[in-house]
């Protein structure tokens, strides 16, 4: 079945934060069906997130596994600042 493109903007998004976690040392994976990007810790498996992008009447969104939001998708760099903060990779 062909993505929506609901999915594609979703795959930009999260395309652009891993590009920006990466920067910040950290790992990421994207996940296909439906579309979420599991960030981890290189040093500890144990220090990994999983965040999805979500259209709102705002606009698009990154949103962490538990539902908070994290940030507007169009500044990956600041969603991924505050991510790297939770992560605790300085």
């Amino acid at each position: 079945m062909p993505a929506t493109p609901r999915e594609h903007t979703r795959t930009y998004f999260l395309g652009k934060l891993a590009v920006e976690l990466e920067r910040h040392g950290l790992t990421t994976t994207l996940r296909a069906d439906p579309p979420a990007l599991r960030i981890s810790h290189p040093d500890t498996a144990l220090l990994a997130e999983t965040v999805d992008c979500v259209p709102l009447p705002d606009g698009w969104f990154y949103r962490w596994s538990w539902g908070d939001l994290v940030g507007v998708a169009d500044d990956p760099a600041l969603a991924a600042t505050r991510i790297v903060h939770v992560l605790g990779r300085r």
